[in-house]
């Protein structure tokens, strides 16, 4: 099976069209969303109506999702995540409200050896940043293979054992491609989708050929003027449109 791998779309619409588009013509078999559909972006409800229109869509909830919904307070939200959740649900019409609702809880196992999750296997909202914190979290998923989010940085963990690693960041741009072995273990993170936070501004993506065992890296250009023009359009804080431009 090929699997599309995605995270971290908070509302916007052109990234995530660059995206669909551009796999259109891949023969995918099942798409892997690890949350965080709404927040910072001008666009969430044609966003989820996208991603609503997907065959084969397995998805489970973000933080910010969570917080637009009533699960979670804004309490650890910055001023301006907080602001733009405010913003969010006071447009969400009923189909994206009920969209957001039947998003799962993570940690999901897809199948056997494979799970997904937002911020870790141990807490959705954690932040996994280090080999120490990624082996933690996929020792605790029990999988050989767990795909994460949150950090917004594309991302490959590779343990021979806990203390033997690799750490495979992914090219700035195009295609990276990275063989899996067998034999060890991964936490992999495909990176954010709308909010790129490693100072590359490219929407980030990866597909999962699993019979290959192989993992290829996208980075791809989009319409970040026009994203960022509608952020300002709506009288969001202007930090959410300009972050867009350079990737933080």
């Amino acid at each position: 099976m090929k699997f599309l791998v995605f995270s971290d779309i908070h509302s916007n619409l052109e990234a995530l069209g660059a995206v669909l588009s551009r796999v259109r013509k891949r023969k995918i078999d099942a798409y892997l969303f690890l949350g965080d559909i709404i927040g910072y972006g001008a666009n969430p409800n044609e966003v989820i109506e996208v991603l609503g229109a997907l065959s084969n869509l397995v998805s489970i909830r973000g933080n910010h999702d969570k917080v637009v919904m009533g699960i979670e307070s804004l309490e650890f939200f910055n001023p301006v995540a907080a602001q733009a959740i405010q913003w969010t649900k006071q447009r969400l019409n009923n189909f994206s409200k009920k969209f957001l609702s039947s998003l799962k809880k993570g940690p999901l196992r897809i199948k056997e050896g494979i799970c997904i999750c937002h911020g870790s296997p141990q807490d959705e909202d954690y932040y996994i940043f280090t080999p120490e914190e990624a082996y933690a979290s996929l020792d605790f998923s029990g999988e050989r293979i767990c795909f994460f989010g949150h950090t917004h940085v594309p991302v490959v963990y590779e343990f021979r054992t806990p203390e033997a690693y690799t750490v495979y960041y992914p090219l700035e741009e195009g295609r990276t491609t990275i063989k899996l072995n067998p034999e060890y273990k991964y936490m992999i993170n495909p990176g954010s989708v709308g909010q790129p936070r490693d100072r590359n501004p490219r929407a980030s993506y990866l597909i999962f050929d699993e019979s290959k065992q192989v993992v290829q890296f996208y980075r791809i250009p989009y319409r970040i003027v026009n994203a960022r023009s509608k952020i300002l359009k709506q009288g969001l804080p202007p930090v959410l449109g300009d972050r867009l431009l350079e990737g933080y």
